[in-house]
């Protein structure tokens, strides 16, 4: 009498590999909010180098206007809003802030002309 030892493991070949594939899930679920907050930070900071710009080409005087406003039209237009538009001569400092399933996400980015520009 010969005994087939397999006879016992029918079936463990699936049972790992839908082990294995519910691990991938689990995992994929946990880092999907990371990846979301990774994506939302370089959204906003975006957002804010963009209203930085918009904002010192205003205080400079390339673009009529305030340049708190047209760093609000620009931060508005990429989906952020402005937390804080602080002016010191031509050089512009925006905080953005957007909320991405509700935490509240910031960047600031500062903008003027350059160097030569001052002199």
């Amino acid at each position: 009498m010969t005994l087939d030892r397999r006879a016992g493991e029918a079936g463990s070949g699936s049972l790992l590999t839908v082990a294995i594939l519910g691990a991938v899930t689990a995992l994929s679920m946990m880092l999907l909010p990371l990846y979301t907050g990774l994506s939302a930070r370089h959204s906003v900071a975006g957002a804010a180098d963009a209203a930085a710009l918009a904002a010192a080409d205003t205080a400079v005087g390339i673009v009529p206007g305030m340049p708190c406003e047209a760093a609000g039209r620009v931060a508005e237009a990429n989906g952020a809003s402005i937390l804080s538009c602080d002016v010191d001569g031509l050089i512009v400092t925006v905080t953005a802030v957007r909320i991405i399933l509700g935490v509240s996400v910031t960047a600031a980015a500062t903008a003027g002309p350059g160097d030569s520009a001052v002199d």
